[in-house]
């Protein structure tokens, strides 16, 4: 038994077993509801004007149409189920619906962090419903080796990838000709696709974009975005042109347009994100993104005194473990805000965002940060960690946790994926196209270590005191705690639990009889020796080797890591969030 093990026997008296794989029961849906705890955001409207609220109007029924596609998107049978469960009045047909609108279709999560069908339907896919579903990843690689010329357009983070039978092919042919507008977008789409009906064959794919295949949405989203930008024109063109440009980006599927006019934009009050960016749910390539939308309103002087922290951003690029260094602007968009409402890949607790991720139009353009204040500094979200941190924190530690530290790890992680190394020595994309499915987690963990490496140089700066600097280094470690297994399609809690192995391994955390003790004065040295390794990796774009350092830091001992886990969630109260929002009447 190592050191760790038999500090955790002192410390608890047994350690849990694995659940058995189970099909879903009445304990299931009991258990989940227990454990959810429902906050609401009621963003004051006040400060709009009559022109930004008809906008707003606007804006929140094009997020309609974008939990429509999500969910549509995740699994073929969503929408249906949901409407069945919708036109159902029983207690159990409610409880089903919260269960649908926490986890946004017929698949929950649960305890165990088993994904499961809580109604009758298909289990998840890896590929979800943009490729052919229940495709695996040899199938189309295979395709790929006998058609190298189709992986451009397959592998395309906004396209549906279709087995090329005469159904489909008759249905987007059918599309392109009841949208002439889309098809003209679209040149030669209408040719090739003519030349495979004619001799179909299912096993081939091809690939339609998000304009073809979700077309009808499109157009209707395309309009409504006109509208909102004829409604706020008045009192701020740049936003209007942001909507236009985004609009015909819907329609076109190429977003520069609408990424250029976003991040180079100077908004006045409202802005929003708008479009298909993150590609957190394919866990096939990890290249298709997913639509998401949220409207959020800027809190001006929160934002200005977070601007004067963002200089001299070149200066830290430069400290960080690789080479070569890129340029980077130190002008990079930032605002706090408060969010009006989430859909989509949007709707959850998520605290930040920087986008856009393509590297030509962040190279171009930059990205914008939005900070989420009202969700950042809810207390009740606060608690929850507070809980966790208490559970297995030696007590002379446990104080160091405060509010400040979860604010400024997430702008600095936001910051880090601005910094650092965005593309391989093949000049591939680090997002995707080199690492394929372990991209996101590995991007995700170089902005982690990123906000912590560069925490002493901002001390130096004095954006830190002693004390700031100390509350996000305990952030940090409340970031790697794991309240139960991950899976490996799960990105971040993958990387956040091979964080915790490295920091256990090189001994910035040391697990005694009572808790976890924190070696502070290693922190900057181990969190540089990791972050080294993961920039090394994806500067390499060694798919193989990402695989085997995923493998190495991922392992999980029951008695070590399932034993911290188990008194996480003794104590823990909540597991789950349903987030409401006034603007949406909930």
């Amino acid at each position: 038994m190592n050191r760790a093990a038999a500090a955790l026997v002192l410390m608890l008296s047994t350690s849990p077993e694995a659940a058995p794989p189970s099909s879903w029961t009445e304990d299931h849906t009991r258990e989940i509801l227990e454990k959810t705890q429902t906050i609401r955001l009621d963003t004051d409207l006040s400060p709009l004007s009559a022109g930004e609220r008809a906008a707003l109007a606007k804006l929140l029924e094009v997020g309609a149409i974008f939990q429509d596609l999500y969910e549509e998107s995740r699994h073929p049978k969503a929408l249906e189920l949901r409407k069945k469960l919708d036109a159902q009045k029983t207690p159990l047909a409610g409880q089903q619906r919260t269960l649908y609108r926490l986890f946004q279709g017929p698949i929950a999560n649960t305890l165990q962090n088993e994904r499961m069908p809580f109604l009758p339907t298909d289990p998840v896919v890896p590929g979800k419903n943009v490729y052919p579903w229940g495709i695996t990843k040899a199938q189309v690689q295979a395709v790929l080796e006998k058609h190298p010329g189709l992986q451009a357009s397959l592998l395309a983070p906004r396209t549906v990838v279709r087995r090329a039978d005469a159904a489909s092919l008759r249905q987007d042919l059918g599309t392109l000709e009841r949208h002439p507008v889309i098809a003209g977008l679209h040149p030669g789409l209408s040719e090739t696709l003519r030349a495979l009906a004619k001799k179909p064959d299912p096993a081939l794919l091809y690939a339609v974009p998000y304009a073809v295949a979700y077309a009808p949405l499109m157009v209707k989203a395309h309009g409504l975005l006109w509208d909102a930008a004829n409604a706020v024109e008045a009192e701020d063109a740049e936003f209007a042109g942001y909507l236009r440009n985004r609009a015909r980006d819907l329609l076109s599927n190429d977003y520069e347009s609408g990424d250029a006019s976003w991040v180079r934009g100077r908004f006045r009050r409202l802005n929003a994100q708008i479009g298909s960016y993150e590609v957190y749910d394919d866990e096939l390539f990890g290249a298709k993104t997913f639509y998401s939308l949220s409207v959020l309103i800027r809190d001006d002087a929160a934002t200005a005194k977070l601007e004067k922290g963002l200089q001299g951003l070149q200066a830290l690029e430069d400290s960080l473990p690789y080479t070569p260094h890129k340029t980077v602007s130190s002008d990079i968009p930032v605002g706090v805000y408060n969010v009006v409402a989430d859909f989509a890949q949007a709707r959850s607790t998520n605290t930040a965002t920087i986008l856009p991720n393509e590297p030509l139009h962040a190279r171009r353009y930059g990205r914008t940060i939005l900070l989420r204040s009202n969700i950042m500094k809810n207390p009740n979200l606060f608690s929850n960690g507070r809980t966790v941190w208490e559970a297995v924190v030696a007590e002379p530690f446990r104080a160091h946790l405060g509010p400040s530290g979860g604010f400024n790890r997430t702008l600095w992680h936001e910051v880090g994926h601005y910094l650092g190394v965005d593309q391989d020595v093949k000049g591939r994309s680090v997002n995707s196209d080199a690492l394929e499915e372990n991209s996101s987690a590995l991007e995700e963990m170089k902005s982690d270590l990123v906000s912590l490496y560069i925490g002493k140089q901002l001390r130096e700066r004095g954006f830190y005191d002693d004390t700031t600097l100390r509350e996000l280094y305990a952030s940090g470690i409340l970031r790697v705690l794991q309240v139960v297994r991950p899976r490996r399609d799960q990105p971040y809690q993958t990387m956040q639990l091979m964080q915790l192995n490295y920091f256990l391994d090189q001994g910035l955390l040391e697990l005694r009889p009572d808790g976890l003790h924190i070696h502070y004065e290693k922190y900057p040295e181990v969190v540089g020796s990791l972050l080294r390794e993961v920039l090394a990796i994806q500067r390499a774009g060694d798919k193989p080797a990402s695989d085997r350092f995923i493998e190495r830091y991922t392992r999980w001992d029951e008695a070590v890591h399932g034993a911290l886990a188990a008194r996480m969630r003794a104590q823990q109260k909540y597991r789950y969030t349903l987030v409401n929002y006034s603007a949406l009447g909930e």
